[in-house]
């Protein structure tokens, strides 16, 4: 540990903290002094009912709570967060109405649309009512090869506003990588665009989604959402396709009906990256990421309504969930589709002046590669507006910990996180209220009973070892798809210590 920390947030920024006010009503509800962020993780896993209950009343979750909050909690798998709640994960995103930005789109070919929470919620109407006439409903899955852009947004929230499953990738997977995903889950419509943009080229894809749609023998339509402008001849070369902005076309802006499901319902099937064997498909629940995602922003990302929250990523990585669930919070989601280093590695700093970016999220290649270009964005950039910098997908090396506050803000909470695409969220992450040490994670995420192991079991400090978690959480995955015996679950996370992940 270096002699002093990089950063420590200043009295105003503690005070403000939602993490301080959820401080206080913990200790009011643990009926004891909580004086600091570990002594509330310590009440955070000790009464892991109480955390919870907490949780979902702090940040207002819209649903029925029900009576139970934590049933067979020392199972692990087995434990049941919420049993007898109802909620809707979309209804829960979609809560704020009027014309401020709900997303802001940037492409790489420059183009650049707003869409105001009346206009997400108009989108999203409309694209219930189409799956609807479909025939898709509860539990029906929807697969989405698609870039980062707001019509990606609006299907997964009209997916989850009826109960169907939403999954996604990137469209510069190849025809085998979608296949060897969304084959597993037999989706009853895919969602594809006509191209793309990366590296300042335009990347058609016709021809793969031609080859896709014919080999995923489950779908009943296929959906070309028009990016290039050639979506007409991509559905002429299909069977069952159609483009979007025609599917849409009898259909008008309606009231949004959403059925509330329990806390358990699937809500998104991600993938495994397939390193060894064929990707596991894992299934996530509708409460569990949600509560789960509702935590790490409002706590540990000190997202605010009316924050502007931006993560790099695609539709194909847990970050792109991640991000899109901070709707629930209030904050405008920023969007970007394309390569970060086009025309340079200006662009997502660009983006954070001209719309006043609070949170800039991104990976630990990207910081090092904006390093290692020699850019220095404290000089070329205001980023007056930026508060907190995550950073996530590797670990970040502590030149790159000191870049941060040397070439890119003096003053922002640097958070790097981890966790993963088999939680869809983290292990370990920011703490708004404390110092940025050199080259360390502030600490393990509230309710995670994380640890550090060696390979007997026995707690490690100061050294390498396997990264545990002692006791369950609500975002542990609800099953693997086609794992009926539960076997390739069990296998995955609790093999190598019993009842621990």
């Amino acid at each position: 540990m270096t002699e002093t920390p990089l950063w420590t947030p200043n009295e105003e920024r503690i005070s403000k903290a939602a993490l301080t006010a959820f401080t206080q009503e913990a200790a009011k509800r643990a009926g004891r002094t909580l004086p600091s962020y570990e002594a509330l993780h310590r009440w955070s896993i000790e009464d892991r009912a109480a955390f919870w209950d907490l949780v979902w009343d702090f940040c207002g979750v819209v649903g029925e709570k029900g009576e139970r909050i934590l049933v067979y909690g020392d199972s692990m798998p087995g434990a049941a967060f919420f049993p007898d709640a109802r909620l809707n994960f979309a209804e829960n995103l979609l809560r704020k109405a009027g014309d401020g930005d709900a997303i802001v789109f940037r492409g790489e070919d420059k183009v650049e649309r707003r869409l105001s929470w009346d206009d997400l919620r108009a989108l999203v109407s409309r694209l219930q009512q189409l799956f609807v006439s479909l025939g898709i409903g509860k539990g029906d899955r929807i697969a989405a090869m698609i870039p980062n852009m707001p019509e990606a947004v609006a299907a997964m929230l009209a997916a989850a506003s009826i109960g169907a499953v939403w999954s996604s990738c990137s469209p510069d997977f190849g025809v085998e990588g979608v296949m060897d995903r969304f084959g597993q889950i037999e989706p009853a419509l895919f969602i594809a665009p006509d191209g793309y943009w990366y590296g300042g080229k335009r990347i058609d894809v016709a021809a793969k989604v031609a080859e896709v749609a014919g080999r995923l023998t489950s779908v009943g339509k296929v959906l070309v959402v028009d990016y290039l402008g050639t979506a007409p001849q991509v559905v002429a070369g299909i069977d069952k396709a159609v483009a979007l902005t025609e599917a849409l076309a009898p259909f008008a802006p309606a009231p949004l009906a959403f059925e509330r499901l329990p806390f358990a319902h699937p809500q998104f099937i991600l993938f495994s990256s397939g390193t060894t064997g064929a990707p596991k498909c894992i299934v996530h629940s509708a409460g569990g990421t949600l509560l789960q995602h509702l935590k790490e922003h409002r706590l540990h990302a000190d997202l605010r309504d009316g924050d502007r929250l931006f993560y790099f990523t695609t539709c194909g990585w847990m970050m792109w969930n991640w991000l899109v669930s901070g709707l629930a919070s209030g904050t405008t989601l920023l969007l970007y589709d394309g390569s970060p280093f086009h025309p340079d590695g200006n662009v997502l700093f660009d983006y954070a002046d001209a719309e006043r970016m609070t949170h800039f999220g991104t990976s630990a290649k990207f910081i090092d590669s904006v390093r290692k270009a020699g850019l220095r964005p404290i000089e070329t950039h205001s980023l007056a507006s930026v508060r907190t910098i995550s950073s996530t997908g590797s670990p970040l090396s502590p030149e790159d910990f000191r870049f941060v506050y040397e070439g890119i803000s003096k003053d922002v909470h640097l958070a790097s996180i981890s966790g993963g695409t088999d939680i869809v969220s983290c292990f370990v992450l920011g703490v708004p209220t404390q110092p940025v040490w050199t080259g360390e994670i502030q600490g393990p995420g509230l309710g995670m009973a994380v640890d550090v192991w060696d390979d007997s079991g026995a707690p490690l400090r100061g050294e390498k070892g396997e990264l545990v978690c002692t006791k369950a959480f609500p975002s542990m995955p609800v099953s693997f798809w086609n794992d009926p015996d539960g076997r390739k679950y069990r296998s995955a996370y609790f093999e190598r210590f019993d009842n621990v992940w």
